[in-house]
């Protein structure tokens, strides 16, 4: 027999493909495209575990059918590669970061390579490579001299701005800009400085300089976004994070909010990802008010309330402690308490204060408000549960119609007035969006909504307040003072930012001497010697964050080689935007949303032809770890085996999954495992230690992560492929378990054994394929068509295996049969297809051969298996065509010789047939 050899087998076809440049892509206006991506991975040094290529094998099993399909298929693979982990391990080592990350990336490479993807390579790219950032800085450039103009709802050049502002002012502009920006004349802005004008242009560019409340780390020495940090420290490392007011880059994305929110309609994505990116966007209809501070003639407290009808009910006005107004309004019996409540809440992460309802703190600035329609003096509070960086950092608070408000009235004693009818105040807040107003002066009787109406009119006739439309999501946070990012190309001239010239990029990170803050506080880039823009001027030195380079880097892969844009116009208008990208969920508020931002503004500058970047999302789920522990025995180094550790008191310890098999310890490894179990002893069950098992995230801590290196060595990529689809559906998540592989690489063999002989002679023949042979043939290729089209894939497995198993028993060698078969299965297990394909005389890559077409007339039933009864009881079953009569049927069962015997010469008192079912004879 010629054995499946599939080391060999393996390195031959990746070698082919390499060498051979399989999947290079160009563009092709006689074929269809088909844009499949994978979100590029971060290169950590631990290489991939299993989990990691779940989402790969599905994007490669679709990009091979597709193309065996007729498409032009553009399936890259490339690297985000600026981040923390990089340089953290360069601050520590003193390495610089890209000799870390060309490492881990080769590293990768080789991982990802021995699983047989169709990537092609030549258009691989590294958001640190300076020839990829260069665009990066450029587009940074391009939102610079942009602003956002909501006649025409796009972004326009920030000269057009500027011609404006000559002309007539900005009276008349309606644009995205700062909350406390003036109106000017054009008279005004004609005299203006050129460092006030240019101040007062940034009021309205989509990035632009601002002071901002930021999640500050000093272990760290930068900030982080706020899905970097956990329960007040970040998520990397564990270190402090504290609240603190920087000067920071930022993008103006709140621009874009309701094209962002209108766009979630037109693309088709996992709801739960849709939904995450409606909550964070957070569009709420209502109206701003202005509530005077009593004895501040100048401060006006800005409320936005969705609930206007409740007015009358404002019993107290809260702040955020980093409001603005707090150290002002606070009255000097007060500013002690005040200022320890400010310094406590700053420290607590927006994640925090947000999701804690459990605990109420807050404490009185001393100052009053007046309620600008009741006229009401009203106390103003500060609190940790109102958030500066959402809508104004101050709440008009209703307890008795507000949860939150409620039981910060009920912790600190203040007036709960009821204003919609229907509740108990006694017992809870009734936060009813329906009923009738009381207590309420002009609204009594009316209903919530036309209450709602009522109360804009009023706030609008008397100056206090106006109908508006407010958006939860804040303008993102643009800068990091780390070195290991992407160089912002600004430097400053008499403290004003300008840009480089476009001849000028990139700007390439310089050398330093460490990647921490200098002595003075300022970024690791400050340590650069000499580093300043013509000599003499001041480089920007925080780095951009690690979501810039990936918002847009899908478009680099259609022209990775292109040094005079960030991509051509014909490579843009074939390849037009993503069909399939897979990744994880985890990204809904933080890459997939700056990605449809940037996009969104390169289509605004018809920069790029689709206005969404990605048309179909999926999720892959996690493959979890199958976590093993062995139970210590207190105070010992004797270790008893699962079945008997209730036995003692004992402390359950995770054990590397590597040196365990069927959950069996194996002793010597442990031992050998690590120096402290050298001496252990072990109480056995049946002779074996016998290990505990629990379903874990896969972790080194936990070691529980299984290496596919060691898999593809045992058992071949091909199998771990497929076993990785039979796990079950991609999106859900599910448990690794080793001893699962086995049943795949079993029908890997089958599969390979249908095309030898019993000598091991490669035989097959040119025979016409029996009607069974052929139904179980087109049966396959229409289930794994239709499986793949609906990304479902474990299924299509569990009909190979069927099929296979038909084949088997029919022991067929058919090429009208095995070569169709050969090319549904290449996409799954693209190794030993190639191999058995060449075998079959074919001189090209089954890469590019089409796929075959099922045929109804092929799965349509001819013949049924009656099961013959006596009595009533099934005994055997006689195989007959469909459209034989009743008569015919009952004959031939009466005269079979099986039959016969059955009846051991008793008399047939009737036969009954029920066509298409079932015989039964009665005796």
């Amino acid at each position: 027999m010629s054995e499946y050899d599939y080391r060999n087998i393996e390195q031959k076809w990746q070698r082919f493909w390499s060498e051979n440049k399989t999947f290079k892509t160009d563009i092709n206006p006689s074929k269809p495209k088909f844009y499949s991506l994978d979100m590029f991975p971060y290169p950590s040094g631990a290489g991939l575990h299993v989990g990691h290529p779940l989402g790969y094998i599905a994007s490669d099993i679709v990009s091979r059918y597709k193309r065996l399909k007729g498409f032009n298929v553009l399936h890259p693979m490339g690297f985000d590669s600026f981040g923390l982990p990089a340089e953290q391990y360069a601050i520590q080592t003193g390495q610089h970061p890209a000799v870390t990350t060309k490492q881990n990336i080769e590293r990768y490479i080789e991982q990802l390579n021995n699983l047989g993807f169709s990537f092609d390579w030549d258009r691989e790219v590294r958001t640190s490579d300076p020839d990829y950032y260069k665009w990066t800085q450029w587009i940074f450039m391009q939102l610079f001299n942009s602003w956002y103009n909501y006649a025409t709802d796009k972004a326009e050049p920030i000269d057009t701005l500027v011609a404006e502002f000559k002309m007539r002012g900005n009276t008349h502009v309606n644009a995205a800009c700062d909350e406390d920006t003036p109106h000017l004349t054009a008279d005004a802005w004609s005299r203006l400085s050129e460092k006030e004008q240019q101040d007062f242009l940034l009021k309205y560019r989509l990035t632009f300089l601002s002071e901002a409340v930021v999640n500050w780390c000093p272990q760290l020495g930068t900030v982080l976004a706020n899905d970097e940090v956990k329960d007040g420290v970040s998520e990397r490392g564990g270190y402090p994070v504290e609240r603190k007011l920087m000067k920071q880059w930022m993008m103006r994305i709140t621009a874009y909010a309701e094209r962002l929110l209108q766009g979630l309609d037109t693309i088709d994505w996992p709801e739960p990802v849709k939904e995450m990116q409606r909550n964070w966007i957070g569009k709420s209809v209502g109206a701003e008010l202005h509530f005077q501070v009593d004895g501040h003639e100048h401060k006006h407290i800005t409320v936005f309330t969705t609930r206007i009808d409740t007015i009358f009910g404002a019993s107290f006005v809260v702040l955020a402690p980093e409001h603005e107004y707090v150290e002002d309004i606070t009255t000097p019996e007060q500013r002690a308490e005040v200022e320890e409540y400010v310094t406590w809440a700053k420290n607590r992460s927006e994640r925090d204060r947000m999701s804690d309802v459990k605990h109420v703190t807050g404490t009185f600035t001393g100052s009053y408000a007046i309620n600008p329609i009741s006229g009401e003096k009203i106390p103003v509070w500060i609190a940790d549960y109102v958030l500066a960086g959402y809508g104004t950092g101050a709440v008009m608070a209703v307890p008795g119609h507000d949860t939150r408000d409620y039981a910060f009235a009920k912790k600190f004693n203040l007036p709960i007035p009821e204003v919609v009818a229907g509740g108990d105040l006694t017992k809870e807040a009734h936060a009813a969006k329906e009923g009738k107003i009381i207590n309420s002066d002009f609204l009594n009787g009316l209903d919530v909504k036309d209450a709602i109406k009522a109360g804009i009119q009023r706030a609008e006739e008397l100056g206090v307040g106006k109908a508006r439309i407010n958006y939860r999501m804040r303008d993102a946070v643009f800068g990091r003072q780390r070195y290991w990012g992407e160089p912002v190309p600004v430097y400053y001239q008499d403290d004003i930012p300008a840009l480089l010239e476009e001849k000028e990029l990139p700007l390439v990170l310089p050398e330093v001497d460490a990647y921490l803050p200098t002595e003075t506080g300022e970024p690791p880039l400050g340590r650069a010697q000499g580093w300043k823009y013509r000599g003499k001027y001041e480089y920007e030195l925080s780095t951009m964050p690690g979501w810039a380079g990936s918002s847009w880097y899908w478009y680099r892969y259609m022209d990775p080689q292109n040094d005079q844009e960030f991509a051509s116009k014909e490579a843009i208008d074939y390849w037009q935007n993503v069909d399939l990208y897979i990744g994880g969920s985890e990204h809904a508020t933080g890459h997939l949303l700056y990605s449809r931002f940037w996009n969104k503004f390169l289509f605004d500058l018809g920069l790029v032809n689709q206005d969404e970047p990605f048309k179909k999302l999926i999720n892959q789920g996690m493959i979890q770890g199958r976590s093993n522990f062995v139970y210590r025995i207190k105070d010992s180094n004797t270790f008893v085996s699962y079945g008997l550790k209730d036995q003692h008191e004992t402390t359950a310890l995770h054990v590397d999954v590597n040196i365990v098999e069927n959950d069996v310890l194996d002793l010597e490894k442990f031992k050998a495992w690590r120096p402290d179990f050298a001496d252990a002893e072990f109480i056995l069950e049946e002779g074996k230690y016998v290990v505990g098992v629990e379903i874990e995230k896969m972790s080194k801590s936990k070691h529980n992560v299984v290496n596919p290196d060691v898999l593809v060595e045992e058992y071949g990529a091909d199998t771990l492929r497929m076993y990785e689809m039979f796990l079950g559906p991609l999106e859900q998540f599910k448990p690794w378990n080793t001893n699962g592989m086995d049943g795949v690489y079993k029908f890997l063999r089958r599969f390979w054994k249908l095309f030898f002989d019993e000598e091991g002679t490669f035989t097959v023949t040119d025979e016409q394929p029996t009607p069974a042979e052929l139904k179980s043939l087109h049966k396959t290729i229409k289930k794994v068509e239709e499986d793949i089209e609906r990304f479902s894939f474990g299924t299509s497995v569990s009909q190979f295996m069927i099929c296979v198993n038909e084949l088997t028993s029919a022991k067929t060698k058919k090429r009208a049969i095995l070569e169709p078969l050969t090319v549904v299965l290449a996409p799954f297990a693209p190794h030993i297809t190639e191999e058995l394909w060449s075998r079959l005389g074919h001189q090209e890559s089954i890469t590019y051969a089409a796929y075959p077409a099922w045929k109804e007339e092929f799965l349509t039933e001819s013949t049924f298996d009656y099961p013959i009864s006596i009595n009533g009881k099934v005994k055997t079953k006689l195989t007959f065509d469909l459209k034989t009569p009743k008569e015919e049927v009952e004959k031939v069962v009466l005269a079979s010789e099986q039959v016969q015997k059955l009846l051991e010469g008793k008399p047939v008192k009737k036969v009954i047939v029920v066509p298409g079912k079932i015989v039964n004879v009665v005796i």
